[in-house]
């Protein structure tokens, strides 16, 4: 049975519009270096994995930090851009956009500390016929896996960014297979627990910096 479609829904890590929470505590310029870590982490995983590829970007790749590392990154996979007026719009057409015939797994670049089992476990899951999630602490959810993208069409109904996200989001979908409940990448104190998890990374080397300059 062929493999799903891995799709990553990113940002462009602009300073002054990249982690805004996150900037409040550290600054434009440290928040958009850290989302631009964790999306080159997050790339390195999906590709590692071995399945196609897709990125949904929005933003000016050109105005952002470390674009040119982002750009060699990004060509060997397909980069559609984002479209739609509501995230969950956005989301949909992703979905739609990514579409290779054998089901969509879909993450963003907040959560730079899955591992390649992870995206496993999801797929297993599509490739029996299931609808999988990755839910988050926070109420939201990291990972959305669709063996039917259309149904991915039911997002434009439900409210993102809540604290109740993931639960109006399965009921959306008439259920769903949960995975491991994760933190994403929101505030300060998130990348520092994050990173602790993955001192390899580049979002950990951004962070240990972050903490020597402060």
């Amino acid at each position: 049975m062929s493999d799903p479609t891995v799709l990553l829904v990113a940002k462009a890590p602009v300073p002054g519009l990249a982690k805004t929470r996150v900037a409040a505590t550290v600054g434009d310029d440290a928040a958009a270096q850290l989302a631009a870590a964790a999306l080159l982490d997050t790339l390195e995983t999906i590709v590692a994995v071995g399945w196609p590829v897709v990125v949904a970007m929005t933003g000016d790749l050109g105005v952002a930090v470390r674009a040119d590392e982002i750009t060699r990154a990004l060509s060997g996979v397909r980069v559609v851009p984002q479209r739609g007026d509501g995230l969950g719009e956005r989301l949909a057409h992703a979905h739609e956009d990514a579409d290779g015939g054998h089901g969509v797994v879909q993450v963003g670049m907040d959560t730079p500390q899955l591992s390649v089992r992870d995206y496993l476990d999801a797929g297993a899951e599509v490739r029996e016929g299931s609808r999988v999630m990755g839910p988050a602490a926070d109420g939201g959810w990291w990972l959305l896996g669709l063996p039917d993208p259309g149904d991915a069409v039911v997002l434009t109904d439900v409210e993102m960014s809540v604290d109740d996200t993931a639960a109006k989001t399965e009921q959306a979908l008439g259920g769903v297979v949960r995975l491991r409940t994760v933190r994403d990448m929101d505030t300060w104190d998130d990348a520092i627990d994050i990173a602790d998890g993955i001192p390899r990374s580049r979002v950990a080397a951004v962070v240990e910096n972050l903490r020597v300059t402060a």
